[in-house]
């Protein structure tokens, strides 16, 4: 790999927000393989939800959890645990609130230890995406070389993932945006990963909060982000509920075809109104998708 192609993304590739809203995609737009980001796509109308949301439901009652997810509206669940029910209890439960869960996360040493089972849940569940959600303090370790070993475990799994017919994705926070001996964690794993292989589950909220442009990402690496969490920040840089903060989500939501976007999941990690979050979330999302569309 080139000393160039490890370099930083620079500022100079940033696109006017005016470019970026004619490249005319909207929430869920697919970029198709062999054609340009411009090239039309159809539009998927499916808002889904992360369930780590509702994680405190879901520890109560599973089936009622997805049943008032379904309720207001979402067709698409990303799961943060089954909460100790078997894959084909969740698939019938899935099954009868007319939900699917394209995605789903699973911590970096369940996958390193139990591949396999996580595997054939997936394949039950219905899953396309399993996602690594988190890197504690000791698996980010002290330098960048952790990265590096990282990106390698990254498509060992990857490459395991597609060969089931899966595929393998990392979701961020903002710590992989601090400089480590003098790189940024996250270009490391965007550069040193194989994007036939690898993908990032971009979280729009900490992307903000680590003072990263998304758009910039999607055009240095088209394709590579098919997944997105969408969650809001309100003006002290806290959690708020989609479309109730300042994150401008227009532009970035118009540039998803060339992210590759596939799914997208309304979250917040905080929430004293559970119920007023999802709503508001499906509100926000299905305003932007239309928004997009227009």
């Amino acid at each position: 790999m080139t000393d160039n192609n490890k370099a930083e993304i620079k500022q100079d590739l940033r696109m006017s927000r005016r470019q970026l809203l004619y490249l005319g995609a909207g929430l869920g737009l697919m970029a198709i393989p062999g054609l340009s980001p411009l090239a039309k796509s159809t539009p998927q109308k499916k808002i889904g939800l992360q369930l780590y949301t509702l994680r405190d439901l879901m520890a109560k009652s599973v089936p009622e959890t997805l049943k008032l997810a379904a309720s207001i509206g979402y067709k698409e669940v990303e799961f943060a645990g089954y909460f100790d029910h078997k894959p084909e209890v969740l698939r019938g439960i899935l099954d009868g609130e007319g939900l699917t869960a394209p995605s789903a996360h699973a911590p970096l040493e369940s996958l390193q230890k139990d591949f396999e089972p996580l595997i054939d849940a997936a394949q039950i569940l219905g899953h396309r995406y399993i996602v690594v959600p988190y890197l504690s303090d000791e698996q980010r370790g002290t330098g960048i070389d952790t990265y590096k070993r990282l990106a390698e475990q990254f498509n060992i799994l990857g490459e395991s993932c597609s060969k089931a017919g899966l595929k393998f994705a990392y979701h961020n926070h903002a710590f992989e945006f601090d400089k480590v001996d003098g790189q940024i964690p996250y270009h490391v794993l965007l550069e040193e990963t194989d994007p036939q292989h690898v993908y990032m589950e971009l979280d729009l909220y900490w992307t903000a909060k680590a003072g990263r442009d998304p758009l910039e990402y999607f055009r240095k690496y088209p394709g590579r982000f098919p997944l997105w969490h969408v969650k809001d920040m309100d003006d002290k840089g806290d959690f708020t509920d989609v479309g109730r903060g300042v994150i401008d989500f227009p532009p970035i939501f118009a540039a998803a075809g060339m992210a590759g976007l596939e799914h997208g999941f309304v979250e917040r990690d905080q929430t004293d109104d559970l119920i007023n979050t999802i709503r508001q979330g499906y509100k926000g999302m299905k305003q932007l998708a239309s928004l997009a569309e227009a």
